[in-house]
């Protein structure tokens, strides 16, 4: 009686914590008959913390693991029966909304006033079909090909206490010749409104140079966002220059300039050093009415942050191959960041040391989490196995928060340690009868000791799968959000 998934009933209970079984029947994501489809979204989940890179693998670990067939009895959890559910289109796109909704309604997940949102893309690889419709000819930065691939673009929230889990994503299609389609920017801001939808505070934007585009900057002062970025080379600025008794005169200014000038500054110091730079100005488009009466853009100066930063946690992995006024503005090795917070320069350059998580986030779910490792042709099972990669990257990046929130940093753990060293490791199951009722022991081929908290205050009372938790009396107070006026006395 041995198992490879010893941590899979604490996974089970942050599964019921953020009622996903509810959410999803809520979305229309069911089956009439056979084994219930929030228990076959259960079972991938799993399966992607195990490391199983197809459907016939995750079939094959819930009927030969002995802690999985206790869990998912009475059910079989077939290959074609997972292969018919994840080809079916369902409303994907409605359940990743209701997850950030429920999030919310969490005290330690719920988004507050300074939190960061980053934006970024990532490739993802297709290898075994061409010419499909999600599918792009695209060139991979980091390996300097060209491939078959997916363009995502991904939102990720940091909160201040160090939480940080994925929110939504968009898949681009490259357009046609002579065709218009949705740019990247469009779908951010999509992505934005959606979490406006939940999210009414102010928030910050972090994202890298390629999103530094003047519209997308009044979009997201428009929507409460304030935002962050690097300067391109070409990036016009002004510097404000007063002169006695007569109107203030605004040059134009290179950020290079701006960062050859303040080197001096920033390489006394060791490690992240940085310095501020006043009375710089942007040109940021706004929409007024002319003297006919018709609707017209025009340009205005805005006082926006400047920041000379050098020693960022961070490599230039995205460069242009083509187009140089695009590269980010340098000057031996230091980097100009930007922001419409000129009273906060500071706080600026603390979310921006945040937007690096993201590039963590897709290369901890590419190595862990089989971010790539979906060959389907069909679209519908594409995107059922990228919203259940953010479901199960939500559970386990507030399991490794919880695990972190009180300890040091020489005793905090990684993300693959937790993956590989208590959800995805061996065990034995022994059943003993005391008093008259069964119970289930599960033992450990590693230490646990420093998920003794994880233990204590998520591991589930019973084995037995069920729509929501197993209460042991009904008491409103105990039971999710969503559930409370589904309970009636009888």
């Amino acid at each position: 009686m041995h198992g490879d998934c010893a941590g899979a009933p604490l996974l089970r209970t942050l599964w019921d914590r953020f009622d996903f079984s509810l959410l999803l029947t809520q979305c229309g994501i069911f089956k009439r008959s056979g084994a219930p489809s929030w228990m076959l979204c259960f079972m991938y989940v799993i399966g992607l913390v195990s490391g199983c890179s197809s459907v016939n693998q995750m079939s094959q670990l819930a009927g030969k693991d002995a802690l999985l067939e206790l869990m998912f009895k009475p059910y079989k959890l077939a290959q074609y029966t997972l292969s018919r559910f994840l080809t079916t289109p369902f409303a994907w796109r409605s359940f990743s909304k209701k997850r950030i909704q429920r999030l919310q309604a969490d005290i330690d997940m719920a988004l507050s006033e300074g939190d960061c949102i980053n934006l970024d893309d990532t490739h993802i690889a297709h290898p075994y079909a061409k010419q499909l419709p999600f599918l792009s000819w695209l060139f991979d930065a980091s390996s300097k090909t060209y491939g078959w691939c997916m363009n995502l673009v991904v939102l990720q929230a940091v909160r201040q206490n160090g939480l940080e889990y994925p929110l939504f994503y968009s898949i681009w299609r490259k357009p046609k010749e002579d065709e218009a389609g949705l740019t990247k920017l469009d779908l951010a801001k999509q992505m934005l409104l959606m979490l406006r939808e939940s999210v009414s505070c102010r928030l910050w934007v972090a994202m890298d140079r390629w999103y530094l585009c003047k519209d997308f900057f009044v979009f997201l002062e428009a929507h409460a966002f304030d935002w962050v970025t690097k300067a391109k080379r070409n990036t016009a600025l002004y510097r404000r220059m007063q002169v006695p008794r007569r109107r203030d005169r605004f040059v134009p200014v290179s950020p290079r300039q701006l960062i050859a000038e303040s080197y001096k500054g920033l390489a006394a110091g060791r490690g992240l050093s940085a310095v501020a730079i006043e009375d710089i100005y942007m040109k940021l488009p706004y929409e007024t009415i002319d003297r006919k009466g018709k609707a017209t853009t025009k340009k205005r100066l805005v006082p926006i942050a400047a920041v000379a930063a050098i020693r960022l946690k961070e490599d230039e992995t995205k460069e242009d191959h083509d187009n140089k006024d695009d590269e980010t503005a340098t000057y031996k090795g230091a980097y100009l960041l930007i922001s419409n917070r000129f009273d906060a320069p500071r706080e600026a350059l603390a979310v921006y040391g945040k937007r690096w998580r993201i590039e963590v986030f897709f290369r901890m779910a590419k190595q862990e989490l089989g971010f790539e490792d979906c060959h389907s042709t069909s679209e519908a099972h594409q995107i059922a196995h990228l919203e259940m990669v953010f479901a199960a990257e939500t559970l386990l990046s507030y399991a490794l928060w919880f695990v972190n929130k009180e300890k040091t940093s020489d005793e905090s753990c990684t993300h693959g340690e937790m993956v590989n060293g208590f959800f995805h490791t061996r065990c034995q199951v022994r059943f003993r009868n005391h008093k008259g009722s069964e119970r289930i022991y599960i033992d450990f081929d590693t230490e646990v000791r420093r998920y003794a908290t994880l233990i204590s205050e998520f591991w589930p009372p019973e084995l037995a799968m069920s729509w929501w938790p197993v209460y042991s009396s009904i008491d409103s107070h105990k039971l999710p959000v969503n559930l409370v006026n589904c309970i009636r006395p009888v």
